[in-house]
């Protein structure tokens, strides 16, 4: 489920600076109140988290052995027209374009 971005509002509607987050099915409705205080919110637009070639996320949560252990299938390209699976047991052990 995705962690959503909500900032409070004041009386006028207004952004107060202060933000909490929030985790939701995508399925469900934005909030308008926040939980426990009840204040007004907003969901707030913010910049997605991904996992580039050289951040820290890249080497834990999308590691070979943890996409293994989640059920998922890797392939890497290890010469032109020829990919080896890498992560993962289902498939062929390797594509070729010559197959």
């Amino acid at each position: 489920m995705p962690t959503y971005d909500y900032e409070l509002l004041d009386a006028h509607g207004k952004p107060t600076g202060e933000r909490f987050e929030l985790v939701q099915r995508m399925s469900e409705d934005a909030l308008t109140k926040q939980p426990g205080t009840g204040r007004a919110c907003r969901r707030a637009i913010s910049a997605p988290a991904i996992a580039g070639n050289y951040s820290p996320l890249n080497k834990t949560r999308l590691s070979n052995d943890n996409l293994t252990r989640l059920g998922f299938t890797k392939y890497e390209r290890k010469g032109k027209g020829y990919m080896e699976r890498v992560a993962g047991t289902e498939g062929p052990k390797s594509i070729s374009e010559d197959e």
